[in-house]
């Protein structure tokens, strides 16, 4: 089983026990979150399809740790005007352990 649901406006693909990369929550390590914003979910033939989400479907979720990405290095440029500038940039993420897929009832 499977699902998409969507997370701090950024969709998501995950299966039970599956780990994600998600940006920074306002949760602490260890502490468990729940998804309400399920846009689709398969399990086996059954396929349930939210428009846009599906009532009654969760998903949950714990938060492993916090993190920040490799640096991202930007450079501009210009030539023949000695304008040169590099700066660099650090995404804060959540890491996710989906726990539990709960589908909605059909």
């Amino acid at each position: 089983m499977y699902a998409v649901f969507q997370l701090s406006g950024f969709q998501f693909s995950a299966q039970e026990g599956d780990t994600v990369l998600v940006p920074l929550q306002k949760a602490a390590g260890g502490e468990k979150i729940d998804i309400s914003e399920v846009l689709l979910i398969k399990d086996g033939d059954n396929t349930h399809i939210g428009q846009p989400f599906l009532s009654e479907a969760s998903v949950e979720a714990e938060v492993v740790k916090h993190g920040r990405h490799d640096k991202i290095e930007v450079g501009k440029y210009k030539r023949r005007t000695k304008y040169r500038r590099k700066t660099g940039h650090r995404q804060d993420y959540s890491e996710l352990k989906i726990n539990k897929i709960v589908a909605p009832q059909s």
